[in-house]
């Protein structure tokens, strides 16, 4: 929760100090012609202050509504103003500065921030809502945990509940509104059937054994696996916990960006941005790649491969032609001294070249810049009953590039356990997420063309 809410602050926090400075700039130089010293003191220390007391009043808090975010913006614009105030007072500054021009500051400061606060946190509400429509749920459980947890969940802006999955024992199953979709054997079945997104278990401690049979069970099932625990009956000490309305929830299998659906905008906004961009500064490069391509070889200029995407969604990956046409039907990653490569093909794997079309994967929002990178088909087929928790690097979009290739662990994996090892990367990649670990892989990235093991 942490790291939804830290990322909600920081996208309207640097907005709001983006257009603040810019009317101080526009006031102060519209007044003076120039940008005095104490005007830019003024600018940083508004900025450090803003940290602190937009925190304090929780600005940008999600549960905030219209009005109540409003008045919280004015309550710390307030107190920040006050405080840059006291201690002008305290440093005997004050007759530096314009008291028209401030108080003009103040009034603008605040209506520029209620403009990008306004859409944005509207922007966030809606895309939050429409990911929660997408969230079905089950809850593993019939008894009085399960329906009170039902109860918790059917209320207003909650995600939409499905049913209830009944264990073999056969509890208590109590009264609900909600229908009992089948049993543990059958939860495949259900999940797929119903497009199920998030799984709930809340089972009493008879019956904990379950737990982890449903996990591991679940890890290639594209699901959010929640366990609610069943703590009445137990005293706990220093624990730290999610909760659900009150209702103590331990996440058992979900990443941080699926669970923070402000964090997804944020990150597909980046990426959908910088490929556009990058598509632009790079047509050159691609216009003279497929020139090269056509004349290498008979065949297509790309080579669009079926591949796994988010949640095992199969998507079409891009990629410009390096091989002569054959049958990829079988498992065969390209090797080294590979015969099916072309000249070109050669030079635009080795400099990763052809990776370029998939910039337009991305901007259709099929890929993302960052994030595991796609294997065929096939070799999920083959890798899957080989590599505890394989399909489990599919919890998030596909990426161009990776934690695992810029750790060395990209080109041919010939033996299982260095598909286990890119795949322990991939999982620490999902795990660890955060948007400044996509910006230091995309820095890293070009560095890592010059491996050896790239062909």
């Amino acid at each position: 929760m942490a790291n939804r809410r830290g990322l909600t602050f920081w996208g309207q926090w640097l907005a709001a100090m983006l257009m603040t400075n810019l009317v101080l700039g526009a006031l102060v130089m519209w007044r003076f012609a120039e940008l005095p010293s104490e005007y830019r003191l003024l600018s940083v220390l508004t900025i450090l202050g803003s940290v602190p007391c937009y925190g304090l009043l929780h600005v940008y808090h999600k549960r905030n509504g219209m009005l109540s975010g409003l008045a919280r913006l004015l309550a710390a614009w307030v107190l920040l103003l006050g405080g840059l105030l006291i201690m002008s007072y305290a440093t005997k500054t004050t007759d530096n500065y314009s008291r028209e021009l401030m108080f003009t500051w103040a009034v603008l400061g605040f209506l520029v921030q209620a403009c990008t606060y306004l859409p944005l946190h509207m922007l966030t509400r809606l895309h939050s809502r429409r990911l929660r429509k997408d969230r079905r749920s089950v809850i593993v459980g019939t008894g009085g945990l399960a329906q009170e947890l039902a109860k918790k969940l059917t209320h207003p802006n909650r995600v939409p509940l499905v049913g209830l999955i009944a264990t073999e024992s056969g509890q208590d199953r109590g009264e609900s509104e909600l229908p009992v979709l089948g049993s543990l054997v059958n939860l495949r079945a259900i999940i797929a059937r119903q497009q199920i997104r998030r799984v709930y278990i809340a089972l009493p401690l008879d019956e904990i054994s379950h737990i982890e049979g449903i996990y591991i069970d679940l890890l290639d099932m594209g699901v959010d696996v929640v366990w609610i625990p069943d703590f009445g009956s137990m005293l706990l000490l220093n624990q730290s916990v999610a909760e659900i309305e009150h209702m103590p929830a331990i996440y058992l299998n979900e990443s941080p960006l699926s669970s923070h659906p402000a964090a997804l905008f944020a990150k597909e906004a980046m990426e959908r941005s910088l490929a556009l961009l990058a598509i632009i500064l790079l047509s050159p490069v691609m216009i003279a790649t497929a020139i090269a391509v056509r004349r290498s070889s008979p065949g297509p200029i790309l080579f669009k491969q079926e591949r796994h995407g988010w949640n095992g969604e199969v998507i079409k990956v891009w990629k410009f032609r390096s091989m002569r046409v054959h049958d990829d039907s079988e498992v065969k990653q390209a090797t080294r001294h590979d015969d099916r490569v072309t000249p070109v093909g050669r030079f635009i794997r080795r400099t990763s070249i052809d990776e370029l079309p998939q910039l337009f994967n991305v901007l259709f929002g099929e890929m993302a810049l960052v994030g595991p990178r796609p294997h065929a088909v096939t070799h999920n087929i083959y890798y899957t009953d080989k590599i505890r928790a394989y399909m489990a690097r599919h919890r998030i979009k596909p990426g161009i590039t990776g934690l695992a290739q810029i750790t060395g662990h990209r080109g041919e994996t010939e033996t299982v356990d260095k598909m286990q090892q890119r795949v322990n990367q991939d999982l620490n990649y999902i795990n660890q997420w955060s948007l400044w670990l996509d910006i230091k892989i995309l820095i890293k990235t070009p560095f890592s063309l010059l491996s050896k093991n790239i062909y």
